[in-house]
């Protein structure tokens, strides 16, 4: 129980969730009522709850988390401990709705960042430089990640070592010197010159043996640069040499959309976007999949303001179709305008300057002591992954061919440009895939 203000002729929206834990299997009638004074308005609920527990969730699910944007937005100096305690608040969001591998600023991450601009310092590693010598420190990175695995997320996704869209540069790294702190490399290093390749290879080592020293190597995730295109082949080639070279112990992946890269060996684990899943469906050991602002024609899943739930939701059954192992998406809680050229109020502001599609650059708010609010977005994809582990628990009880038997028979040839708008199939779907795990 509790309460809430309502208004005259106004519309206001209650999102109920039910804890079934502990509840047996069977039918439930569920009350809801509402009154004001001496008037009262109830509805009664049917609730059906299956005897089969839910799959495993094992997908990787990463949603860009930016720390930085958290900082700005509260006012908190950088992993201070307001910093952290704001941190803490919003890793447990991202827990709770699914986020599986986190993103981890070993440095500031090179994305969506105006060339020759640079994000707020959010880096967890201290380095030191002494001449052409480098020692690293691991101590806020051992927070970030006993933070992360206390509420269950287990990967992390290290930040991408070269700039977005073409790898043409270093990121921003800071580290104490003769001089004292300062920025050692950024836009104007080269990122093939001999003195940040130098620096790649002792910090590889580095990084390297911290994570087999702390069990983490099979759950690192690396990343060389974001979106590059076909023009960028032969460059990012020689930049993936790198990563292959000092960072091996770690799967590779980026978000990238020609097949050409994964064709010829550069990234072993490609994320495409979802309309350019079909070059890569069969040919690509681990699937992952993306989208992002450009991903909004063709009927493709995304989770815009101006989208029907069902567009959202629907990417649990495609994932289980297509047998993804990962879906990466790049704003849990980006509250900076487009090229992070400034802070914004993501309650007022929702499009990043007009850059992108309203919905597209969060799906948490910033709510009031540093505590996240979700949004009906985050609530409807979670429950796509509850509808991804249901597709799982019942293939372990019958077949995957069983499954993708009903898929068909109630959604059709589904793809991610073609499944049905209609609620109602949807939940036609839902309920026989219930009865499929009774």
């Amino acid at each position: 129980s509790g309460s809430i203000e309502l208004q005259k002729n106004k519309i206001r929206t209650l999102w109920i969730e039910l804890d079934t834990a502990g509840l047996p299997g069977g039918d439930y009638r569920a009350e809801c009522r509402i009154s004001c004074g001496e008037e009262t308005a109830q509805e009664a609920l049917k609730i059906r709850i299956c005897n089969t527990a839910l799959a495993p969730h094992t997908l990787l699910y990463t949603d860009w988390f930016h720390s930085d944007c958290l900082a700005s937005y509260y006012q908190a100096p950088v992993f201070s401990e307001a910093h952290w305690r704001i941190i803490e608040n919003f890793i447990a969001n991202a827990a709770e709705h699914g986020i599986s591998c986190l993103l981890t600023p070993l440095f500031t991450p090179p994305l969506d960042t105006e060339v020759g601009k640079e994000r707020p310092t959010v880096q967890l590693v201290d380095v030191t430089r002494q001449g052409e010598n480098y020692t690293f420190g691991f101590t806020r990175l051992d927070r970030w990640i006993e933070t992360a695995e206390k509420y269950g997320i287990r990967h992390f996704e290290l930040s991408h070592l070269f700039t977005q869209w073409g790898a043409k540069a270093a990121p921003k790294i800071m580290a104490e010197t003769e001089t004292g702190y300062r920025r050692i490399f950024g836009w104007e290093t080269d990122s093939l010159s001999p003195e940040y390749v130098d620096f790649l290879r002792q910090f590889g080592t580095a990084i390297t043996a911290y994570a087999a020293e702390k069990g983490l190597t099979d759950r690192m995730l690396v990343h060389c640069s974001d979106e590059p295109g076909g023009d960028d082949l032969a460059w990012y080639e020689q930049c993936a040499a790198l990563i292959h070279r000092y960072f091996g112990a770690f799967r590779h992946i980026d978000a990238l959309s020609d097949y050409a890269f994964y064709e010829n060996g550069l990234v072993p684990v490609p994320v495409p976007s979802e309309n350019s899943v079909e070059y890569f469906y069969g040919k690509v050991p681990q699937l992952w999949v993306y989208y992002c602002c450009g991903q909004f024609h063709n009927e493709l899943p995304n989770r815009f303001f101006s989208m029907p739930s069902i567009r959202t939701r629907i990417l649990g059954v495609l994932l289980y179709k297509y047998n993804c192992a990962g879906f990466l998406h790049w704003g849990f809680n980006f509250y900076y305008s487009q090229l992070s050229r400034r802070p914004i109020d993501p309650f007022s502001e929702t499009d990043a300057d007009h850059a992108f599609p309203s919905g597209d650059a969060f799906t948490v708010y910033p709510g009031k002591d540093g505590t996240p609010l979700p949004s009906l977005r985050e609530k409807v994809f979670f429950d796509g992954l509850q509808d991804l582990r249901a597709l799982r628990a019942a293939e372990a009880l019958t077949s995957r061919k069983a499954v993708l038997r009903l898929i068909e028979e109630t959604l059709g040839n589904i793809s991610f440009t073609h499944y049905p708008m209609e609620e109602e199939t949807f939940f036609r779907f839902r309920e026989k895939l219930a009865e499929l795990t009774q």
